[in-house]
């Protein structure tokens, strides 16, 4: 575990609960301790909030503006809390949509101290987004992606780090053995909501023609419509609820390749680390890193059809995709993973100075 000997601020515009797991193991490599600002979301987003355990927390009060594509986010408090902590370095996340960012830098920048931006990438050309990144002293990105967007705004590749965004640590049990069963079983986790395209998955089950057992876990509030939709189009499909921790391992040892027809999703890096196999709609460049050839395949979302021939593809050869799974739990195990997540920040951290 790499160190950092100072003592660090780090924003977030909210805390959720997937997050909690890596903060905590980030503050364990701040000698100087590590303190975290964040807020509430909107009622809208449905988020999950946490509580760190480790790192000192303080809670902001977020002051939302707007909505949808114009939405903004002011942090009151930002700069009193930074001035009561007094940081060497500070964390914040690389977005336009928070106003009060400006401010933290600034208040780093005039005690001659080192901001960092974090972020998914930004929209290549943009001259507002180019000026604001190069407020920062280093940039964090999820991924490869993210890293070459920074770039080609301008900002210097040897101040970019690519931290694979991950919020799961390396898997600490053994890989299953290879046991395959007559009836292939597909998996979905995740909230049941319209932009999932669980809809798409009910009906592509349907088209396979060894009719596959399809367990779908989460709730949301389209439940009641896919279970609806299943009814005439697969009612084979299981809808176990939501499920967490413990209770969501067994469906993860008993499916034989996890299915993510639509945006977002963070049980990926969960399924792959029960030596799954997956299928994922391209999204923001985070899946880009993950899942490659050797472990699964990345359909363009909305794609209904390349959905169906994906599935078909993955399903007529199970000695195949038992391969693809081993390739999913060493990815995990040695590249992307919640350690090598907080390696890289600390990396960054002690390439200031």
């Amino acid at each position: 575990m790499y160190q950092y000997s100072g003592r660090l601020a780090l924003q977030q515009r909210v805390l959720p609960s997937y997050r909690v797991p890596f903060f905590d193991l980030l503050a364990q490599s701040c000698m100087g301790g590590m303190s975290l600002f964040a807020g509430a979301p909107r009622r809208v987003e449905m988020i999950q909030s946490g509580q760190t355990q480790i790192a000192d927390f303080k809670q902001a009060e977020n002051i939302h503006l707007f909505s949808n594509s114009f939405y903004l986010c002011y942090q009151k408090g930002i700069v009193n809390w930074l001035e009561e902590w007094n940081p060497n370095a500070l964390i914040v996340e690389a977005s336009l949509r928070n106003i009060s960012t400006p401010s933290a830098v600034n208040w780093l920048h005039s005690r001659r101290r080192k901001a960092i931006g974090w972020g998914l990438g930004a929209p290549k050309g943009n001259g507002a987004w180019a000026r604001f990144i190069n407020k920062f002293d280093a940039m964090l990105a999820y991924s490869q992606r993210g890293a070459e967007e920074y770039a080609a705004l301008g900002f210097p590749p040897e101040k970019i780090f690519v931290a694979h965004n991950s919020v799961s640590p390396a898997p600490t049990f053994d890989l299953r053995p290879s046991i395959y069963n007559l009836q292939p079983t597909i998996l979905f986790v995740g909230r049941l909501q319209a932009r999932k395209r669980i809809d798409s998955l009910l009906r592509a089950c349907a088209e396979m023609e060894s009719k596959p057992r399809l367990i779908i876990v989460g709730d949301g509030p389209e439940r009641a419509s896919l279970q609806s939709l299943a009814r005439d189009v697969y009612p084979a499909a299981e809808f176990i609820g939501a499920k967490h921790g413990a209770e969501i391992k067994p469906y993860f040892e008993e499916a034989d390749l996890f299915v993510l027809p639509g945006t977002g999703g963070l049980a990926v890096q969960e399924a792959m680390s029960h030596g799954l196999p997956v299928i994922v709609a391209k999204g923001d460049g985070t899946q880009d890193d993950l899942v490659r050839g050797k472990n699964g395949w990345q359909i363009t979302p909305e794609d209904y059809g390349a959905l169906v021939s994906t599935m078909k593809n993955a399903l007529s050869d199970m000695a195949r995709l038992r391969k693809m799974g081993e390739e999913s739990y060493r990815i995990v195990s040695e590249e992307i993973n919640i350690q090598k997540m907080a390696d890289v920040f600390v990396q960054a951290l002690n390439s200031l100075g």
